[in-house]
């Protein structure tokens, strides 16, 4: 007996070049079969005018635009997870601290924290670690949590579950990068 086929869809580029795929194939994916070299570069991609994560799985017929540092919207999601990759610092050196928001910006990006004030010695040591996970090449993943898991997930800081309250009901959306979790709507 021969196993089923995955449906086919197709994906049109830029360029108006179109090209068959797996259903459920990713944006990393279809940039690795163009270039090893692009994949290492591409940061995000716009799927149908939303800006996804490289794993997220596209199931349908779609446009793409593989977004890489020359974008804007590339910066953007690299910036965002430079703000992930800060607020994981600082958890680690200061467990006390409770991250608020960190988006990206202009210049950018930032992390507010609830803590007192950071000493020239604490942002050395910050900007160490930061180094040091960026070194560890850890996989950032999404993670969608209902709104009772999402509440029970970050119950001991107050400025995130006030968040999750705010949301509409529906699914919540995290990201985990090795022992950190942050709630938000990437993409990384």
């Amino acid at each position: 007996m021969e196993g089923k086929s995955k449906q086919q869809i197709v994906l049109e580029f830029p360029d108006g070049r179109t090209q068959a795929y797996e259903a459920g194939t990713s944006a990393l994916n279809v940039a690795r079969g163009i270039s090893e070299g692009l994949a290492r570069a591409t940061v995000a991609a716009v799927i149908n005018d939303a800006v996804v994560d490289l794993t997220h799985p596209i199931e349908e017929d779609s446009t793409i635009r593989l977004l890489t540092f020359r974008d804007r919207q590339g910066v953007e999601v690299f910036h965002h997870s430079g703000a992930h990759l800060l607020a994981q610092a600082v958890t680690q050196l200061f467990p006390e601290a409770r991250p608020t928001i960190g988006p990206p910006v202009d210049e950018g990006f930032y992390y507010d924290f609830d803590h007192e004030p950071f000493t020239a010695e604490d942002v050395e040591r910050i900007e160490q670690k930061m180094k040091e996970l960026a070194k560890a090449d850890q996989q950032i993943q999404r993670v969608e949590l209902t709104r009772e898991e999402a509440l029970e997930r970050f119950k001991d800081n107050p400025y995130k579950t006030e968040m999750i309250e705010d949301l509409e009901d529906g699914t919540i959306s995290a990201y985990q990068q090795g022992d950190f979790m942050d709630l938000c709507r990437g993409p990384h």
